[in-house]
């Protein structure tokens, strides 16, 4: 493996793992509001995590290409989950 193709791979598993940690971030506006934290922490906590967890979600998506995070972003829309089974129903 030359040195250029093992670069790509390491930038690619990094891509990967700051996509997946961008999208474990979403999870703390749902368990922020149920914690004993000030309301006014609160408030900051949960529009920040969303901030950071768009960014990192786009650097990694910068560092994996674009076929890929567009191929993960259609994994994560609710619209597109329903199609595979409706084509399943309409094979059979």
């Amino acid at each position: 493996m030359s040195s250029i193709e093992k670069q790509k791979s390491i930038t690619y598993k990094v891509g990967i793992g700051i996509i997946i940690f961008s999208l474990s971030l979403w999870l703390i506006p749902i368990i922020t509001p149920f914690t004993p934290i000030p309301t006014k922490v609160k408030a900051g906590i949960i529009p920040g995590s969303i901030i950071v967890a768009e960014i990192l979600f786009w650097l990694g998506a910068l560092l994996v290409g674009k076929e890929v995070a567009n191929k993960f972003k259609s994994y994560l829309n609710p619209n597109k989950w329903r199609e595979k089974g409706d084509t399943q129903k309409n094979e059979d």
